[in-house]
């Protein structure tokens, strides 16, 4: 049997941003994604995670080249796309959507559920009339769980919930390979979030879609993931299977992350212990030598303060630190 190839091949990848004020000024560049590696399987979902400025956002958005990387490789499909432009572009986003993280602002006020929706159709003419547009409008507000009148209804007429369902029906509307899922239950009550969670695996199931699934929960996380990947500071510190990651972190900073997930038992939370971490947080610009965890790591040693640490393989999980260097 051949080896599955990934659909998604993240090699290397850096997108710095230059944020330099005045002419005089010393140069100031933001290491947002600074030299990132992972692949992504067909329908398979690729959770990253980490707290809020570690460049997981800015790595979904380069992936779908909203933003373009200053170094590195995005291979989908066997295709390099990292320097696409014109009609080989527009073919990309066809194949590669995202789901945006507010529900309130990623859709137009101005256009009605039907016109959202029909919108990229439009754009990539998938279709040659309107009533096979409106046929598959409504084929995927019934995938979404909306209703068919809500066709023609505004998205000021819906809770969050239900905004987020129009925004995946209408990032499937163009039957993507691959999606993007930028945090798109932060902003969602935690009420909904389940739903809206089980609804994108529902999707994957019935669809075979990959996904990237970006957010801060990492319980969330390992409900939907397949894989998991921990962000800090622009670098993938540790990857590996979810139910690994979640219940046998290896690199400091995810054990951190996992310690500070409430337990809803009070005995139990009782009896968990708490790693707080200490120390100042680097800035992303013009960020120190070493390891980008070494300022709050309770384990850091002066080694870590001036190297950085290469990618450790442990079997099926990978981490950047020292502590597994055979």
């Amino acid at each position: 049997m051949s080896e599955v190839k990934p659909i998604l091949s993240i090699q290397n990848l850096r997108t710095w941003f230059d944020v330099t004020k005045g002419l005089f000024a010393p140069k100031q560049i933001v290491k947002a994604v600074d030299d990132v590696s992972f692949d992504v399987y067909p329908n398979e979902t690729f959770g990253l995670v980490g707290e809020s400025g570690c460049g997981k956002s800015t790595l979904g958005r380069t992936i779908v080249k909203l933003y373009e990387p200053h170094d590195g490789k995005i291979i989908f499909d066997g295709q390099d796309i990292s320097k696409l432009k014109g009609d080989a572009l527009k073919q990309y986003r066809k194949d590669m959507q995202m789901i945006f993280q507010d529900p309130y602002a990623s859709l137009n006020p101005r256009m009605t559920v039907g016109e959202i929706i029909k919108e990229p159709m439009k754009i990539h003419t998938i279709y040659k009339t309107d009533a096979e547009m409106e046929k598959r409008v409504h084929e995927l507000l019934d995938i979404v769980s909306l209703k068919p009148d809500h066709i023609r209804r505004y998205p000021a007429e819906f809770s969050g919930g239900q905004r987020q369902r129009i925004g995946i029906a209408r990032a499937l509307a163009v039957n993507p390979k691959f999606i993007v899922c930028d945090e798109p239950i932060s902003a969602l009550d935690v009420s909904i979030q389940a739903q809206v969670i089980n609804l994108l695996d529902d999707i994957k199931k019935r669809l075979g879609i990959s996904y990237i699934f970006i957010a801060h929960d990492l319980g969330m996380v390992k409900h939907i993931s397949d894989r998991i990947g921990v962000m800090y500071l622009g670098h993938l510190v540790e990857m590996g299977p979810s139910d690994e990651v979640y219940h046998r972190p290896l690199h400091p900073y995810t054990q951190a992350l996992l310690s500070a997930i409430p337990i809803p038992d009070p005995k139990t939370a009782k009896l968990k212990q708490r790693i707080v971490l200490e120390g100042e947080i680097p800035t992303p610009i013009n960020p120190p030598k070493g390891c980008p965890f070494a300022s709050r790591c309770p384990r850091a040693t002066e080694r870590c303060k001036v190297e950085n640490p290469k990618p450790v393989t442990l079997g099926s999980r990978t981490v950047s630190c020292f502590i597994y260097e055979k």
